[in-house]
């Protein structure tokens, strides 16, 4: 089990105060790994910070605006000051705006992609050159098994996190010389804030349920696995893929 102890590494997890993020970085934490929370909301930032640390997890949180450059320059300089490098990059916040094609604004088509798409190869372009240093690294992206199906609600979702997918197949062949490996998560249905609607509406929800071959929602914090094993040496000959955690969704 020495492949998978992370003692020693940092790790950067964006939108790590909730959701699948949170279930991400606890789980990193009890790894071994020390964690710096990036997110918008400083409160639920320090929250998680302490919920990690109250297991006994190192936790640092920083305020950062995943669409903005500075604050990504300035997350992974903390990140670097507090705990003296950047190992492991989860690339997880996202957000979700809804319309059909048709009506769908560029405002709204923008803001998702911005966000979801965009902030995923800066945050990675920024923290390559600390990684080349350090002479490895590992970058976990965070798609959705909307990377694999279309929508006819969320296009923009859907488009964002098809990019992903093939943004995570480009940055792996581009760094894999300089020991930095590059992999995609795509959860299934999970029970976030996001998913809330989508549970809240019965016949949808069971819908997905009866689709799903677990006959269930996952929990965030079944995401975590897939994250230890991406950010371990135990995935070290392991570049350019994408794990879904789905109970069986995608493939039923």
């Amino acid at each position: 089990m020495a492949t998978f102890d992370l003692t020693g590494r940092t790790a950067l997890v964006t939108g790590g105060n909730g959701g699948i993020g949170l279930g991400i970085a606890t789980a990193l934490a009890a790894a071994g790994a020390n964690v710096v929370i990036a997110g918008r909301d400083e409160e639920k930032n320090h929250a998680a910070s302490k919920q990690i640390e109250g297991h006994g997890g190192q936790c640092r949180s920083v305020k950062c605006n995943v669409d903005n450059l500075d604050d990504i320059d300035a997350a992974i300089a903390e990140t670097t000051d507090a705990f003296g490098g950047l190992q492991i990059l989860v690339n997880n916040a996202g957000i979700a705006a809804g319309e059909s094609p048709e009506n769908m604004t560029d405002a709204i088509w923008d803001s998702v992609i911005d966000t979801n798409l965009r902030s995923v190869f800066r945050f990675s372009r920024q923290a390559f050159e600390t990684m080349k240093k350090a002479g490895f690294g590992k970058i976990i992206n965070i798609g959705s098994m909307y990377s694999l199906f279309g929508s006819a609600q969320v296009p923009n979702y859907s488009a964002s996190k098809g990019g992903v997918v093939q943004l995570t197949k480009s940055l792996a062949v581009a760094w894999a010389p300089h020991r930095i490996e590059v992999n995609c998560i795509l959860p299934g249905w999970i029970t976030t804030d996001m998913t809330r609607p989508v549970i809240d509406n019965q016949s949808f929800h069971q819908q997905i349920v009866q689709r799903t071959p677990a006959g269930r929602f996952g929990e965030p914090e079944e995401c975590g696995g897939a994250a230890v094993f991406f950010a371990s040496s135990a995935s070290d000959f392991v570049t350019g893929q994408s794990l879904a955690v789905c109970g069986g969704f995608s493939v039923a």
